[in-house]
């Protein structure tokens, strides 16, 4: 059976994933068209991947006859926008975390793919990084007997691009941008069990004149079976990437860093990468992956993906699995805003984006 011919909705650090994973694909999935606003981005980004078609407005890719499935790699607020106006065009979509802004926003897009049917596919990486996977296994195994508590955390020194500090465009802070794989992974480890409550600490440490989401945040989750997510999540640490778990049962536990025991630990006052904006977050002490794009699922996932469209596998993470998440993320805006827990299911009405739960309690209190 022929690839998957892919088309790629954004030209930046998450679209660069997406083509790189794809090219460890070669009997799976291929990617033929990029869109970019930016012209420049977009021509740079073919070249760089061997992408046969670039275009400057996503539209024309939709147009691309040859492409079977969109990768939304473009910023939140658009999320919902390309998803739908994918499917009408009868491609299936994989969409990037956040799965969009608002819950309206989420039941168009799952409803758009389900009346095109077409597929509407969640990229959550950590269900597919090989550490985190073993570990799971080993749980589902039964070796930790009942998991009670689930911690994961991801914290670095800010995102990869200037509008996810503009709320307006990505619809929150730290919590939306990192919190969202942690809500996640923790709800997957457990066998997806609906959630009962969250409980969320936010605030702006550091990078107050530069944003006015959160820059700290964390969220405590209480699933129905009684066990316990905690995601801890921050833009202030400086020196790489910090991404792991701890799994604590009654009969076990264990500990997973996603980088750590792959990294080689680097200073560099020049700092290094393929961009500019990667190379000025590398200097100092950091700690570079070998096969970084494995180590956090990527190809793995892609190839899932792949799959999924030609009917042989079942999707791990779909439209469903971004509403479960985007739900708790603002029960936990709403909770830092109110300063208590808030009790699921949550569906406020008149809510622009997450953080405003979190700026505008009056709104839902």
């Amino acid at each position: 059976m022929s690839t998957v011919k892919i088309g790629i909705v954004g030209s930046r650090f998450q679209a660069d994933c997406v083509a790189t994973s794809v090219k460890a694909l070669p009997d799976e999935a291929e990617v033929v068209a990029v869109a970019s606003r930016t012209p420049r981005n977009a021509a740079a980004f073919a070249q760089r991947h061997g992408i046969p078609r670039w275009y400057a407005d996503y539209r024309e890719l939709l147009r691309d006859r040859e492409v079977e499935m969109i990768s939304v790699a473009a910023p939140n607020c658009l999320h919902a926008q390309i998803t739908i106006e994918a499917a009408r065009a009868g491609k299936h979509v994989v969409c990037e975390k956040p799965l969009c802004l608002t819950l309206e926003e989420a039941d168009a897009m799952i409803g758009a793919c389900a009346k095109a049917g077409v597929l509407l596919l969640y990229a959550e990486e950590l269900f597919f990084a090989p550490k985190y996977v073993r570990a799971k296994r080993m749980a589902d195994e039964g070796a930790f007997g009942r998991v009670h508590l689930v911690k994961q955390g991801e914290k670095h020194n800010g995102p990869h691009a200037d509008w996810f500090w503009d709320v307006e465009q990505s619809g929150g802070g730290a919590l939306m941008d990192l919190g969202c794989h942690g809500i996640a992974f923790c709800w997957w480890f457990l066998g997806k069990p609906k959630v009962r409550s969250v409980y969320a600490q936010l605030s702006t440490q550091v990078h107050g004149q530069r944003t006015r989401g959160d820059d700290e945040a964390l969220t405590i989750v209480e699933f129905e079976n009684g066990a316990i997510g905690v995601v801890e999540n921050s833009w202030n640490r400086p020196g790489g990437m910090d991404d792991s778990i701890e799994i604590f049962g009654d009969k076990g536990q264990t500990y997973a860093d996603m980088l750590m025991g792959n990294a080689l630990p680097t200073y560099s006052e020049v700092g290094y990468g393929y961009a500019v904006e990667k190379a000025s977050s590398t200097r100092g002490w950091s700690y570079p992956v070998f096969e970084e794009h494995w180590n956090y699922g990527f190809p793995q996932e892609m190839r899932h993906f792949a799959r999924c469209v030609r009917g042989k596998e079942t999707p791990i993470a779909d439209g469903e699995t971004g509403r479960v998440v985007q739900e708790v993320l603002y029960a936990g805006y709403a909770s830092a805003g109110l300063g208590r827990k808030i009790t699921m299911p949550f569906r406020p009405a008149g809510i622009d984006k997450p953080i405003d739960c979190w700026k505008r309690p009056d709104l839902i209190a």
